[in-house]
């Protein structure tokens, strides 16, 4: 185990100006906190985040992120809290360690394909910060490293599948190919042991026929390239023994078959040395056909850059060997790590990676962290985000999604119950727009159902079609009723009984498919009322036969109905069950419901009015009222607790003049009816710190 000491001078050889009390509170904290805490191994568990900071400090990483490779597992494995990380270490440091910790939390949900596919997706999408996932990475490895230790096989093999499946291409992805081929050759080790034996048995056959090969053939090359005037550095290696594996299974050959057991990295100073070298080598030893790539011109999506080839050597043997500048080496061997040693204005490769430009050129140019943080954002998800449901299970939403997207994504039934959401525990409005790692519990009631105010705000096409689907079906059903309800008032009105055949006909003469369609149409004033009475009853409307039939008999109930479906109450004087209302029916519009009272009847409109009533028991709606306070200490408080003592949930309030000892509120309140209303007002006039209260 790294003591401080030699911790601080890892950082120190390559960032002079790393803040070193951090790390050191760092180091001290996290001992205190795991205490007696052990590993499988049987060593103290504080070993091991120090070795992740040591595998930080390999990739030269910035003290923030050694603090946190240090303190990564305080947060879930000891009692320490992210209040406590960021008093003490600041908000970046408590950042990191809370997106390593969430990481954490879902990490064993990867036992089918497409949830490993979302982890993957959701770990890069998670990584606001770059530095999230290169401490996850580094924890996963010296896990992996020290995964012998652990006594049950079947965990050991799961661990294992997982590193595979998900964190070892998502090393690759970033380029960080050293962590992925020493993930790779451990993982394999568990899950083949058999293969992985019998590759090290034919490996050290090998070193023992041909000796010390490797260094032969690349003291060969390098000695070629030095005669004909270009310096390079060449180190040889066999290749690691899951790509063996790997490319004897994909060949379907054998060890002996498989002639480019070993690979050479030829690194020069310059692009142009690059192709030189190619081309020297290419004539001195034959290539194989097929096997050149050139990386430098095309680079691979995570930023690779390299030339490839294999050529057949003297020793007849086929060589793999990758040309490349040592700016190309650094980004190969560490990926973006590699990017955080340019922030002092040293040279990058030059990458032409779309999601990678921008956050090469701002670890470039950045010039203060606050700058650095904002855009060292992984694009390749960034519209998206991924939460998870209390059981662990992963849901990918688009960015803008909320608690009502989620549910829908989930289940549609779970959807439409949808009353409520705790997002990480805390009960939210249901707009709230949900973050990557946020864990999602949806309230139920199966007396609920989609609200049309949902499609305000929802973002996914699930969510807002399925709102839609409801609403439709919500509003024929109530337009129909309502339609039915006007129809049956007109009939009443009609100077005969209305003869058994009179709606079929009328339905034939109108041209209606069947009797809902004419009652949406009567309700959408598409067909008027004595044209109506004309079809069922001829002459009905006022004839030599018969007299001008009465005006509306009876008031309608809307009783039933739902405002903002078939009918909606009017903004201006905001009815409430309780008054007298009457409705305003213009043609493919809903109706519009007026308190008798209301000035904007008395101008005159361009529309029919009907004669309505709230029906027995009709329960709520919101009316405003205008409420002028005092000016002094507590007074809105007052008005507040008023309303909320007589049961009256505040839906508005606006501060609408202020004039100097008063002020003038307009407060929109949702009340049972007439009556209710008035005790609010009464008990507001009560108070001393109100000067008056009146409906609007």
């Amino acid at each position: 185990m790294l003591r401080q000491y030699e911790l601080i001078e890892r950082v120190r050889s390559y960032d002079p100006d790393a803040d070193e009390a951090l790390i050191n509170r760092a180091y001290v904290f996290s001992m205190k906190a795991h205490g007696s805490q052990t590993r499988a191994s049987g060593d103290p568990y504080f070993s091991h985040p120090i070795e992740v900071a040591g595998i930080l400090t390999d990739l030269k990483l910035d003290d923030e992120t050694i603090a946190t490779g240090i303190l990564h597992d305080t947060i879930e494995d000891t009692v320490a809290t992210p209040e406590e990380i960021e008093r003490t270490f600041g908000p970046n440091v408590a950042r990191l360690v809370d997106g390593v910790t969430k990481l954490s939390k879902i990490e064993a949900q990867s036992e089918n394909e497409r949830a490993a596919e979302n982890l993957r997706k959701f770990l890069l999408a998670l990584s606001d910060d770059i530095r999230v996932l290169l401490v996850k990475l580094a924890d996963r490895l010296h896990n992996m490293r020290t995964l012998h230790h652990i006594k049950n096989e079947d965990k050991r093999r799961r661990i294992a599948r997982e590193t595979m499946e998900i964190y070892a291409p998502l090393a690759e992805r970033i380029g960080m190919y050293e962590i992925m081929n020493e993930m790779q050759t451990l993982a394999f080790r568990q899950l083949e042991p058999d293969a992985y034996a019998s590759i090290m048995r034919r490996l050290a056959q090998l070193h023992a026929e041909g000796g010390d090969i490797v260094s032969r053939i690349g003291l060969g090359l390098q000695l070629h390239l030095q005669d004909n005037g270009l310096e390079a550095d060449v180190q040889g290696r066999e290749k690691h023994p899951y790509s063996i594996w790997r490319k004897m299974a994909e060949r379907h050959i054998s060890f002996e078959q498989l002639s480019d057991v070993m690979a050479f990295r030829v690194v020069v100073e310059s692009v142009e040395d690059c192709y030189r070298a190619l081309g020297l080598i290419h004539r001195r030893w034959p290539m194989v056909p097929g096997r050149f790539k050139d990386y430098v011109s095309t680079p691979k999506r995570n930023g690779y850059r390299s030339l490839h080839t294999s050529v057949i050597h003297d020793s007849k043997m086929r060589i793999e060997i990758q040309i490349r500048t040592r700016e190309m080496h650094e980004l190969a061997e560490r990926g973006l790590a590699a990017h955080w040693a340019y922030k002092e204005g040293k040279p990058t490769a030059d990458i032409r990676v779309p999601w990678i430009d921008d956050l090469v050129e701002i670890l470039d140019h950045a010039e203060s962290p606050e700058e650095l943080l904002e855009h060292t954002r992984m694009a390749m998800y960034q519209d998206r985000i991924f939460a998870f449901t209390p059981k662990g299970e992963l849901i990918q939403l688009p960015k803008g999604a909320t608690p009502v997207d989620f549910a829908y994504a989930v289940h549609t039934d779970l959807g439409d119950r949808t009353v409520g959401a705790k997002v990480n525990g805390r009960v939210v409005p249901l707009r709230t727009l949900l973050d990557n790692g946020d864990q999602v519990e949806i309230l139920l009631s199966e007396a609920q159902h989609p609200q049309p105010s949902w499609l305000r705000f929802v973002a996914t096409g699930k969510a807002r079609s399925a709102v839609r689907r409801f609403v439709r079906h919500k509003e024929r059903d109530e337009t129909v009723e309502l339609g039915r309800k006007i129809y049956d008032e007109i009939v009443a009105r009609l100077p005969v009984p209305l003869p058994a055949e009179a709606l079929p006909r009328a339905l034939k003469k109108l041209k209606m498919e069947d009797e809902d369609a004419l009652m949406i149409a009567i309700a959408r004033k598409r067909v008027g009322d004595e044209a109506l009475m004309e079809t069922l009853v001829p002459g009905s409307t006022g004839t030599d036969v018969a007299p001008r039939p009465a005006a509306q008999l009876k008031a309608i109930s809307i009783k039933g109905l739902t405002a903002g479906v078939a009918y909606h109450l009017a903004q201006c004087c905001h009815p409430i069950p309780g008054d007298r209302i009457v409705g305003l029916r213009r043609e493919d519009e809903e109706i519009e419901v007026h308190a008798i009272g209301c000035e904007r009847l008395a101008t005159g409109v361009d529309a029919d009015w009907l004669d309505l009533a709230w029906g027995d028991g009709s329960d709520g709606a919101t009316a405003r009222l205008c409420i002028i306070l005092r000016d002094v200490a507590g007074a809105l408080g007052v008005m507040a607790g008023i309303l909320g003592g007589k049961g009256a949930n505040i839906v508005n309030l606006q501060l609408v003049h202020r004039d100097g000892s008063f002020h003038t509120f307009h407060v929109d309140v949702e009340v049972h009816d007439l009556a209710h209303l008035h005790a609010i007002v009464a008990a507001l006039r009560a108070a001393d710190q109100v000067s008056s209260a009146e409906r609007i």
